[in-house]
């Protein structure tokens, strides 16, 4: 287990955790490395009683994690001390193998590869997890077709709604901005095998021969060149994870502004206070909300990792890949923690029933205004709405009761309009169509 899981236990999954985990990433560093052996003794470069000897010694048991990444601060690289150390593995089986680790490779190929395959199965986490989203959202939204609540404009009571169009609003967020991540995913998820300066010319004739044969071994796709310091597959993932994570912080904003108590028309199942006995804390909504809080920050520093020196980088790649692992993990956490919220969501149409009817109705200040401007003038019945509209908030007193006792409106009106003037479903315009076209999308 990592020393600081306490620490990041809000920064990410348990299951995104344990990829991303040193285990994970020795296993994932000893699959180039043997897998390397393979290719290379498939296509006669190196005996294959050596790369069986690799492959013997390449398993992640015996490997000291803490030394390695002591050694790690000292070369400015990971994969260093990690060769260093399979070597010696194998040497100690098979003297005359061990010359052939790592053989005629360099630190980047091996490192950006391991990421690579972790990044492929992290893509499958979030694959899984944005389906269990997407159908939960459908479903709600569904079931809230009909569901009037208010809109809220700059946190104030603006026109009705439904919380069906609201709920298809979020889904529609969300899958837009899946469909720009999944394919970045699969662009970033790509063998890393350039050899010391992206020319593979340690392999002669035959480097391009054994990328093509190391990519098959791996089941990862091989680039059409060495990508060392070409950056943008990864800082593009990084960004997409940006705008997925927003979407998943988006939704759990409104969430939780919709369960304040002064408020309350939904409620996650959320958790206790420790100090408080009567609280029901969003706890799901508060993990999206952390994490689309820290994410611009992870996709600056990979935007800025972009800029690197010719051939291979001093920094500015060492950056990266801790950058990375914490985006994927905190994108991880927005999405694990709004599938918590919603899983558990509770609705409250009364709710959202009384706190239109708070309103004594100034909501359809907007409605009779388009009634009346054509033969009042848009600034006067602006002026005489503005006055009803604060008249019936300061006496709560219904709007229409209000505007039924000024002459200037009723004379504009038929009796049928003022009685009609605040029925919700009457102003709903086109949410419902709205709301079909965006779960469409």
């Amino acid at each position: 287990m990592n020393s600081s899981r306490l620490l990041t236990s809000l920064a990410t999954t348990n299951e995104l955790a344990e990829l991303f985990s040193d285990q994970c990433i020795l296993v994932a560093f000893l699959q180039f490395e043997s897998a390397l052996a393979r290719a290379q003794a498939k296509l006669g470069m190196i005996p294959q009683s050596a790369a069986d000897a690799i492959g013997r010694a390449a398993v992640p048991e015996g490997f000291d994690v803490q030394a390695l990444a002591r050694d790690a601060r000292i070369s400015a690289s990971i994969a260093i001390p990690l060769v260093k150390a399979l070597t010696a593995r194998v040497a100690a089986g098979d003297q005359s193998a061990a010359s052939f680790v790592h053989w005629g490779s360099t630190s980047q190929d091996a490192v950006d590869t391991a990421m690579s395959l972790l990044l492929s199965r992290a893509k499958a986490i979030f694959e899984r997890d944005d389906a269990h989203l997407s159908k939960s959202l459908r479903a709600l939204s569904d079931r809230h077709a009909g569901t009037i609540m208010l809109a809220r404009t700059i946190l104030q009571p603006a026109l009705p709604t439904t919380f069906g169009y609201k709920v298809a609003g979020w889904y529609a967020g969300v899958k837009r901005s899946w469909r720009r991540l999944a394919p970045s995913f699969g662009e970033a998820v790509t063998l890393q095998f350039g050899g010391a300066a992206g020319t593979l010319a340690a392999y002669g004739q035959q480097g391009t021969a054994l990328a093509t044969a190391l990519g098959k071994e791996l089941n990862l796709p091989v680039a059409s060149a060495p990508w060392h310091t070409q950056r943008d597959r990864v800082a593009a993932l990084v960004a997409h994870c940006g705008i997925y994570t927003g979407a998943h912080g988006k939704i759990a904003r409104d969430i939780t502004l919709l369960m304040q108590q002064e408020v309350s028309e939904v409620a996650e199942a959320g958790s206790g206070s420790s100090a408080m006995p009567n609280k029901r804390n969003p706890a799901g909504c508060v993990l999206a909300i952390a994490a689309a809080t820290r994410m611009p920050g992870l996709v600056a520093t990979c935007l800025s990792a972009m800029v690197q020196e010719h051939e291979r980088a001093a920094g500015a790649w060492q950056a990266e890949w801790p950058v990375v692992a914490d985006a994927l993990q905190t994108t991880g956490s927005a999405l694990a923690g709004v599938i918590t919220a919603l899983d558990g969501l509770t609705v409250y149409p009364e709710r959202m029933r009384a706190n239109i009817e708070a309103t004594q109705g100034v909501i359809f200040a907007e409605k009779v205004r388009m009634l009346v401007q054509a033969k009042l003038g848009r600034q006067a019945a602006e002026r005489l709405l503005a006055e009803a509209a604060r008249e019936a908030r300061e006496t709560a007193r219904p709007f229409r009761q209000i505007l039924g006792a000024r002459p200037e409106i009723v004379r504009l009106l038929t009796a049928e309009q003022l009685d009609n003037l605040d029925r919700l479903e009457d102003y709903l315009g086109a949410a419902e169509e709205f709301r079909k076209k965006l779960l469409e999308d």
